[in-house]
């Protein structure tokens, strides 16, 4: 599990210039470090990308695209960044699409007391790290459960051409594998692949 640091790089998004002072000042009172502050949802796409924060605090209701359109497209471009929907709208209702969508770990009202902002804060980019990282966990499980699956695979295959047992199979593959330093999963592709009409 990854540690919060104790200054989390923030970006703001606030078309209110009053509204973003007031909030660029509170998280620097805080002790947190504003990398950039914009105006609109088509600036906080391109700064975050830039810039890559922890987090991002986006006004739900901005020109061009809103805040939900850009924590689409942030959330999408960098997943490890923790992104906070701010509104100022009390009558405020997000459907289910939207908040998958957006990917964001919380919603604030304004104006959001010192304490919260900064719990929230903490609490989201704690968050996005510890969903990365399965994301990341999972993706590493498919591929090693897909290898093994390619290595037994070729395994029979060399059994079958080889007439040796399971173990000799195996240690045919890991000599070649280390011989042309490649990979086991790649060396099992290869004999697979080498298989009359057979397709990996």
């Amino acid at each position: 599990m990854s540690d919060v640091p104790s200054t989390i790089r923030v970006l703001v998004a606030e078309d209110n210039a009053l509204e973003r002072s007031t909030l660029v000042d509170l998280l620097t009172a805080l002790g947190h470090m504003v990398v950039a502050e914009v105006a609109s949802g088509a600036e906080a796409i391109e700064r975050a990308q830039q810039l890559t924060p922890d987090a991002v605090l986006l006004d739900v209701h901005m020109p061009g695209a809103s805040g939900v359109q850009a924590a689409e497209q942030i959330a999408a471009a960098l997943p490890g960044t923790a992104v906070i929907l701010i509104t100022g709208d009390l009558s405020l209702t997000l459907s289910t699409a939207d908040v998958m969508r957006s990917a964001a770990v919380a919603l604030l009202a304004k104006p959001t007391p010192h304490t919260t902002l900064d719990a929230t804060l903490r609490m989201a980019v704690l968050r996005a790290r510890e969903l990365l990282a399965a994301k990341r966990e999972a993706t590493q499980a498919k591929e090693q459960l897909e290898a093994r699956k390619l290595i037994e695979r070729a395994k029979g295959i060399l059994m079958r051409r080889t007439g040796s047992s399971e173990q000799e199979a195996y240690r045919i593959m890991q000599r070649s594998s280390q011989d042309r330093s490649v990979r086991m999963v790649d060396i099992a592709r290869a004999v697979i692949d080498s298989e009359p009409g057979s397709k990996a």
